[in-house]
């Protein structure tokens, strides 16, 4: 668990890094690297951490990210592969021309990270998905064609904040202990003192790094990644919503349900019908 610095195969030899990953999970913890990148999320769902962002993913989401913006996707316990495809190249790799305006205009907004509407870039997924197999030339030529289209799609921005400076790596190995800690504590109380511990600071220090990190306090962050997987289990689950809120560490439900309403603009139970008549 030491520095979230992530060096990739590209030099001058090669300048893009298009790969296939399939395994039980998601094993990558939140890190960053200078190069820029593409991810598509073929099967698995859970949480992505973005920059200062916490929400859930899904097969089918496509995220652009600018260089030195930390991330990671953690999946939920399946039975099933955690899939994805993820495009990776330094800046530089197109460019900087007027006929590319757009593309310089994407990443800047990339710099918080982009999730792109899925009807709008499903035409490009099979672009996407022959990226890997390409020779060097055609992949170049594939990559710049898909990014000029995704210029022209519907986009939403994730993180609050964007990261240009690189992280210190005690900052880093930091955020990795406490997202772990979230993630393995969520379900029940956790004192403050407790979390501060996990990361070798007083209550006021962490405190006053969580906020310059996360731009929040952490029980909003975990009260957020708390709705974050109770809104997993509205759709992937028949429960009832009194056991979802105590399974997330609601210990009331009224509370849960300002939460729920808080982070997403509507009720558990309305959550659960919208996305299950989507499916």
């Amino acid at each position: 668990m030491r520095a979230i610095f992530e060096s990739l195969p590209v030099g001058e030899r090669q300048s893009i890094h298009a790969v296939r990953y399939a395994a039980p999970s998601f094993t990558t913890p939140w890190h960053f690297h200078p190069q820029h990148e593409l991810t598509l999320i073929e099967e698995s769902s859970g949480t992505k951490f973005i920059g200062d962002y916490v929400g859930g993913y899904a097969p089918g989401e496509l995220v652009l990210l600018s260089g030195k913006l930390p991330h990671c996707w953690k999946n939920q316990p399946t039975t099933g592969l955690s899939r994805s495809i993820v495009i990776q190249w330094n800046p530089g790799t197109f460019a900087r021309v007027p006929e590319l305006d757009a593309l310089y205009q994407l990443m800047r907004q990339a710099a918080r990270g982009l999730i792109f509407q899925a009807e709008d870039v499903r035409a490009l997924l099979p672009e996407i998905h022959r990226l890997p197999d390409l020779p060097a030339a055609e992949q170049y030529l594939q990559l710049l064609s898909v990014l000029q289209q995704l210029a022209a799609c519907r986009s939403s921005p994730l993180s609050a904040s964007d990261f240009h400076e690189s992280l210190p790596s005690a900052h880093g190995s930091r955020m990795q202990r406490i997202h772990g800690f979230t993630e393995s504590n969520f379900q029940r109380r956790i004192q403050l003192s407790e979390i501060a511990e996990s990361v070798h600071l007083s209550e006021q220090a962490f405190n006053r790094f969580f906020r310059k990190m996360m731009g929040r306090p952490f029980f909003t962050f975990l009260n957020e990644y708390r709705v974050n997987r109770a809104s997993q289990l509205l759709v992937e689950t028949d429960w009832p919503v009194g056991q979802i809120a105590r399974a997330c560490g609601f210990a009331s439900l009224p509370f849960f349900h300002r939460q729920f309403k808080k982070f997403t603009d509507s009720t558990p139970l309305r959550y659960r019908q919208r996305h299950l008549r989507g499916k």
